[in-house]
C-alpha cells in the first residue's frame, strides 16, 4: 500500500469528517476537527491518502502551558484517524512522523498528547517530560509531552490550557 501524506486541503473537509466518524464511536472527534477548524486553531492538518482516498488525519492545535513566570505557546496532537480498515499498517505513524517534521518546519517547539503509552514513544513522547505539566484530562503513563527543541521544557512545571473546543471534553 502507498500512502501519500499532504496538508489538508479545503476539499478534504467533508472526507476528514467522515474520516473521523467512522474511527471513532461517536462524532465528538469530527465535531471537535470542526470547531477548531472554525475556530482558527488548526495549525497543523494533513491527510493520508491511498489510491486518492483519504484514509488518515492528523491535526495540531495550539495550547498554553501557563506557568508562573507566564505563557509558552505549545500544541496538542487531537485527533489522529485512521479508516479501521487501513490501521495497523503505518498509517497512522506516518501521519505522526510527517506531522511532527511540518510542526518543527514551522518553529514549534512542543507538543503535547493523551494516547497510547505503546503508540506515541515510539516518536519521542514521553510520559516523564509531561510530568510537570498539569493536563485537564487527567491521563497518567497517557499524558506526554515532545520537545521539538531539545531541551525546551527543562524547568517548566505549569498546567496545559486547550482551545475552546476541547471544553466539551472536560
Amino acid at each position: 500500500m502507498t500512502v501519500q501524506i499532504r496538508p489538508e486541503t479545503l476539499t478534504d473537509r467533508q472526507a476528514i469528517r467522515d474520516l473521523n466518524r467512522a474511527a471513532f464511536e461517536t462524532e465528538a472527534e469530527a465535531n471537535l476537527v470542526d470547531a477548531l477548524r472554525a475556530g482558527g486553531y488548526d495549525k497543523v492538518s494533513m491527510v493520508a491518502v491511498v489510491e486518492n482516498e483519504i484514509v488518515g488525519h492528523i491535526l495540531f492545535s495550539p495550547v498554553l502551558i501557563v506557568t508562573n513566570d507566564g505563557m509558552i505557546d505549545a500544541l496538542s496532537l487531537a485527533p489522529l484517524a485512521v479508516l479501521p480498515g487501513d490501521q495497523r499498517q503505518g498509517v497512522g505513524s506516518k501521519l505522526v512522523v510527517e506531522g511532527l517534521i511540518n510542526c518543527r518546519q514551522r518553529g514549534h517547539k512542543i507538543v503535547t498528547v493523551l494516547g497510547h503509552q505503546q503508540f506515541y514513544p515510539r516518536f519521542g513522547f514521553s510520559a516523564d517530560l509531561a510530568k510537570s505539566l498539569a493536563s485537564p484530562f487527567g491521563g497518567g503513563e497517557a499524558w506526554m509531552a515532545l520537545e521539538l527543541v531539545p531541551g525546551c521544557l527543562t524547568g517548566i512545571t505549569g498546567r496545559v490550557e486547550y482551545s475552546p473546543p476541547f471544553q466539551v471534553f472536560l
